[in-house]
């Protein structure tokens, strides 16, 4: 059976406290590591060098962009995204190796388990998400604004059943840091495009995203971090939409 190449590539700023786990859960499995990091201040950049990934230096102008720029220094025929807090399991590991052998494939969606302040998530809707993250590197593209970017592929895509895991905001200060990066940047996408707010269809809507979330998708069932969980996440809603109308009203009195 022929070793088919693979190239690990991963967008980071600032991520010394998770990019060596990144890399060593997948460096057995790849040929060739490639971060494109936005000037870190700490020690992500000096980590990966000395865990032999090649570096590239880019200014943030959004994720699709910045993964885009990634996926174009790829020089493997298989490429796998994985972000800075993500790590791949043993088992998944051996199985795409087995699986970049099928030709008929252009890409395969990997499971990922959501550990949310250091427990994994059984239900809250974020369980098991399969999100394509391997793909033939000639066939990709990220397409999106400047946040929620998703990898597209041409041809056909099938799903693995292993997981790789998922350790996002270790505490509530890094889970904020995060929000308020991520909700500007969606009301920025969001305003480039014309959308408007209006702010009371927002607050009647607020109510029933959070029984979506808490009730809906079983998320009293993952106890203290589910109601967290579900209603963070509908305060990013309210917070996202919020900075839209903001943008909106500094437009209108310029």
């Amino acid at each position: 059976m022929k070793k088919q190449r693979i190239s690990l590539f991963i967008i980071t700023h600032n991520e010394e406290a998770n990019i060596a786990k990144c890399i060593l859960s997948a460096r057995e499995l790849v040929n060739e590591i490639l971060v494109v990091d936005s000037f870190s201040t700490d020690k992500t950049v000096q980590i990966c060098r000395e865990l032999g990934a090649n570096i590239y230096t880019r200014k943030f102008e959004g994720y699709t962009k910045k993964k885009n720029f990634a996926l174009s220094k790829v020089s493997s025929p298989w490429a796998l995204s994985l972000d800075a807090d993500e790590t791949l399991t043993p088992e998944l590991v051996e199985e795409i190796r087995q699986a970049v052998q099928d030709e008929t494939v252009a890409g395969y969606k990997l499971p990922r388990a959501n550990f949310f302040l250091g427990k994994r998530m059984k239900y809250s809707g974020i369980a098991k998400e399969y999100l394509l993250r391997l793909v033939r590197t000639e066939k990709a593209e990220f397409r999106g604004g400047l946040v929620h970017e998703t990898l597209c592929v041409q041809g056909k895509v099938k799903k693995l059943k292993k997981t790789f895991n998922h350790h996002s905001y270790t505490d509530m200060e890094d889970y904020f840091v995060k929000f308020n990066k991520h909700t500007s940047l969606a009301a920025e996408t969001m305003f480039k495009k014309g959308k408007k707010c209006n702010l009371a269809v927002l607050i009647l809507r607020m109510p029933f995203e959070f029984l979506r979330r808490y009730v809906l998708r079983l998320g009293f069932l993952d106890g203290v971090r589910g109601l967290i969980w579900a209603t963070c996440s509908t305060f990013y809603t309210f917070v996202k939409y919020i900075k839209l109308w903001f943008l909106w009203q500094r437009k209108r009195f310029r």
